[in-house]
């Protein structure tokens, strides 16, 4: 029994949890779980304490399970639209594209547009590591580059209804709604290097060929195609910003899973050593010191050229590899 209890208790723990965050509140939770512990006390812990103990987890489980996340809410407005795509041959069509104008982090003007760009177009991938206060954790931001068009920006974040803010704890369980944001660069990256406070972007060039570009833009396009007619659910453990992108790719093209997929402040460390981003033949530390961008971001201003300006002097970009 003693192998047991630890196990029990951290499911109760996650029952506890799902009552309090998805089900009928804090309160509510823990009558119920002292409840269930009067039962099992007066039991003495034996087979009929632990047979009632494992109906009420199985019950809780299965409801958990079947809570469908809304595609209908009153939406905070930077998650207001969802994204869709068109395939037209070498023509694509992305209805939904976030370009605000920003005053501030919290004074903006909404605008949601839609871009037509060329797969046979796409050069290359980007990725742009946001962070906003430990180390072990970030936000990354893929970005693909086109000869003939601006950048594209695909960042995958909680859809948050209308004062709602995150709780890392809530991200456990079905509180968001997971989006995939497809926006502007003047938008989704200099609203965290110019107006937010305290938040840092890294920027690395990746080791992609435009043929594998062209293959993960796909498989972004199927993602927000997907989820505009069934959403999922953000779990912060298994369905988060970085997890969804290794889970999008085919099962037999996903990297090896690595521990810094899920404390992916070390994420940009990763990729160096998987060699899948370019170097410039620095080393580590000295490469992610020049890829900060926000002093070049907060020099670009609102200037058209932004994306541009953000590269000139980093390396992976002018300098040979």
């Amino acid at each position: 029994m003693v192998l047991a209890i630890l196990p029990a208790f951290l499911a109760s723990l996650w029952v506890f949890g799902a009552l309090s965050f998805d089900g009928p509140g804090i309160w509510l939770a823990a009558l119920a779980m002292l409840c269930l512990l009067a039962v099992m006390i007066w039991q003495k812990f034996r087979w009929r304490a632990w047979a009632v103990w494992g109906v009420c987890t199985a019950a809780t489980l299965i409801w958990w399970l079947s809570l469908k996340p809304s595609a209908v809410a009153a939406w905070q407005p930077d998650v207001a639209h969802v994204p869709a795509a068109e395939i037209d041959g070498d023509i694509v069509t992305l209805r939904n594209v976030r370009d605000f104008e920003y005053r501030s982090d919290t004074d903006f003007t909404p605008r949601w547009t839609t871009r037509e760009v060329r797969l046979s177009s796409i050069t290359g991938v980007d990725i742009a590591i946001n962070y906003w206060g430990s180390p072990w954790m970030a936000h990354p931001i893929v970005s693909f580059q086109f000869s003939d068009s601006p950048p594209l920006a695909f960042s995958i974040e909680t859809r948050k209804r209308a004062g709602q803010s995150y709780s890392a704890i809530g991200g456990l369980y079905r509180q968001y709604p997971l989006i995939f944001i497809v926006a502007e660069e003047r938008d989704v990256m200099r609203v965290r290097t110019n107006y937010r406070k305290g938040e840092d972007v890294y920027l690395y060039r990746t080791s992609l060929t435009p043929d594998q570009a062209r293959l993960r833009f796909r498989e972004y396009l199927a993602s927000i195609n997907q989820m505009r007619e069934k959403p999922r659910w953000y779990n912060a453990v298994t369905t988060n910003c970085t997890t969804s992108i290794r889970n999008q790719h085919p099962s037999t093209e996903r990297p090896p899973w690595d521990w810094r997929m899920l404390l992916n402040g070390k994420m940009d460390e990763m990729l160096y050593d998987l060699k899948a981003i370019r170097t410039a033949r620095l080393p580590f530390p000295e490469l992610k010191q020049r890829s900060l961008i926000n002093p070049a971001a907060k020099a670009a201003g609102d200037d058209p050229r932004f994306s541009e300006l953000i590269r000139a002097a980093h390396p992976g970009y002018r300098e040979p590899e």
